[in-house]
């Protein structure tokens, strides 16, 4: 089984020279144009699908509010800004991406969900969020971005940094499946031309490993099956308080 997945893997590897000249050569920045375009239209149909796992992770969020205070949320990664809709109520929002290109859906989700105070936009990795200031935020939260990341550790020590004490790190991603599955095997077979199309995703990783291992004082962190296609179906979801 081992074999034939690294075979199978370089197969795919070797068809997706192409890819890998125009990653090479710098082309692959057109598509970063393309990109936010392409997640708007895929967000719509993934809240549809997690709607409920979503509206039970972000049901916590108010329990992280200080007292007579606003709620203040950064979200990493915000892309199109699909995950407001399920934040409560007066909250201030601060959202970061290292894609500038988002800024269109941002502003039109902006505009579609005036309960919240949307503070600014920060063109910024996950890896290097130096312009906002430490424990300036009760919730810090990251969807479906710990896939694409530099440096998983880097940016949860970020995460880490910005919270508050007291304050959580709420997360929702996709991580590779059970090794005994097909899943596992084709998310490794496929995963030369996901990196492309998904703008650097990776599907193969531990995300809960380094979660587990950044430092939090406390995790409720559960894995679960999503209602999705098979190489993105396994999903971890959770809080992580500092």
């Amino acid at each position: 089984m081992a074999f034939l997945m690294k075979f199978c893997t370089l197969i795919v590897n070797v068809l997706c020279l192409p890819l890998h000249l125009i990653e090479a050569v710098g082309l692959y920045e057109i598509y970063k144009r393309v990109f936010p375009f392409c997640l708007y239209r895929f967000s719509k149909t993934y809240n549809k699908k997690m709607y409920d796992k979503k509206k039970e992770l972000f049901r916590s969020l108010p329990e992280f509010n200080k007292p007579g205070g606003q709620l203040t949320i950064l979200e990493i990664g915000c892309g199109t800004g699909a995950n407001f809709e399920f934040y409560p109520p007066g909250c201030k929002v601060i959202c970061t991406d290292p894609n500038p290109h988002f800024q269109k859906y941002l502003k039109k989700n902006i505009g579609e969900n005036d309960h919240l105070t949307f503070e600014r936009f920060v063109v910024a990795s996950g890896e290097d969020m130096g312009s906002v200031e430490s424990e300036s935020v009760d919730v810090v939260v990251c969807t479906l971005v710990l896939c694409s990341v530099n440096n998983i550790t880097q940016t949860l020590r970020e995460a880490r940094r910005i919270l508050r004490p007291g304050g959580a790190f709420f997360f929702l991603e996709h991580v590779v499946a059970d090794p005994s599955t097909w899943a596992y095997f084709f998310q490794h077979v496929l995963q030369p031309p996901w990196y492309y199309f998904g703008d650097g995703c990776e599907v193969t990783r531990e995300t809960w490993k380094h979660v587990e291992a950044a430092g939090f004082s406390e995790l409720k962190l559960r894995h679960i099956e999503a209602p999705l296609m098979f190489i993105i179906k396994p999903h971890i979801m959770g809080y992580a308080v500092k």
